[in-house]
């Protein structure tokens, strides 16, 4: 009875070290993503689960977070390892400059996403046709944290108008800018987002409400000559949200994915391989991912420096970089 039990704590004492073993060699991978209204969270919950099923030893999950900022500072702390981000909010946080003054992010590039639009939104009734008649309203410029924050007051700045005199400003997500603007809470609300937005979708098709998109890229011009040429002009063609009757001239972004200089070339090799490889698994998910191309792999559209992991698969893959 002795050796059965010395053997049996033995086996028991093997199984322990090997389970222990394999646990250590377990890798997590949070990725910062956005709100639930938006493109980010749905796109990295789909890349979550890629991660999880396709990369051995790895579990990845997808965070719910204000958005861009919120997620290269995620970055920055080390509490997440992948976010996804504009490519302006992104290089504020690269040089340690706005949200990010006096903490850089040593960011690194892993793909080009999408192009992020941005919406000004309103409804018919509140007499607003351009930016300028947001002067003494009431508007969301997106949630803190988020990079529609950034973008909508670069926009608001380019239009002549101060974002802190000039209207009553809201700091409110997609979904909840959308449920204040059902509610006659705001008048206006800015949001920077893949097309189509659920969020904005829903406003469109909502019982006895008509959506107006406000057209600015009239600021074009003026963004990009204070903010180093990182704007395009670019439509949401008509009927891509519901009673939207008309190409809705706006400005647009890049979205990237990024993580920081401490991933190993292996780790952003494979994710990114991943990416290009299961493609249509993403795009099930939202189809934004269409633009996950390798031809979107190219310098000038991130002002990031890139992961040599990442340059190393699209290399491969005969990206100009």
């Amino acid at each position: 009875m002795k050796g059965r039990k010395s053997i049996a704590l033995a086996a028991a004492a093997a199984f322990a070290l090997v389970f222990g073993a394999a646990q250590a060699q377990q890798k997590t991978i949070a990725i910062g993503t956005g709100g639930t209204g938006g493109v980010y969270y749905p796109i990295g919950g789909g890349l979550a689960n890629l991660i999880s099923k396709n990369i051995p030893n790895t579990q990845a999950t997808a965070q719910v977070t204000g958005g861009s900022v919120d997620n290269l500072k995620l970055i920055g702390s080390g509490q997440s390892e992948l976010g996804f981000s504009m490519a302006d909010a992104a290089l504020d946080a690269l040089n340690g400059e706005d949200k990010f003054k006096g903490s850089k992010v040593n960011l690194r590039t892993l793909m080009v996403l999408y192009p992020n639009i941005m919406h000004v939104v309103t409804i018919e009734g509140t007499g607003i046709e351009k930016v300028a008649d947001l002067k003494g309203k009431r508007v969301s410029t997106g949630s803190g944290g988020s990079a529609t924050e950034v973008m909508a007051f670069r926009v608001i700045e380019s239009a002549g108008l101060d974002k802190d005199k000039d209207m009553k400003r809201e700091r409110l997500g997609v979904a909840e800018s959308v449920n204040a603007i059902k509610d006659r809470k705001i008048d206006a609300f800015f949001w920077v987002g893949g097309l189509p937005t659920a969020a904005v979708t829903d406003l469109g098709a909502t019982p006895g409400v008509k959506i107006k998109l406000i057209d600015h890229t009239d600021v074009l011009d003026a963004m990009n000559k204070k903010y180093n040429n990182l704007y395009a002009g670019s439509v949401i063609k008509a009927g891509t949200y519901p009673g939207q009757d008309k190409d809705n001239k706006v400005t647009a972004v890049w979205n990237i994915l990024v993580t920081d200089d401490k991933m190993k070339d292996e780790d952003a090799y494979n994710i990114v391989k991943l990416i290009v490889d299961k493609k249509a698994d993403l795009v099930a998910v939202h189809a934004e991912a269409k633009s996950f191309t390798v031809d979107n792999q190219v310098k000038g559209n991130s002002p990031v420096p890139w992961h040599p992991g990442a340059v190393k698969f699209f290399a491969e893959k005969g990206a100009k970089m």
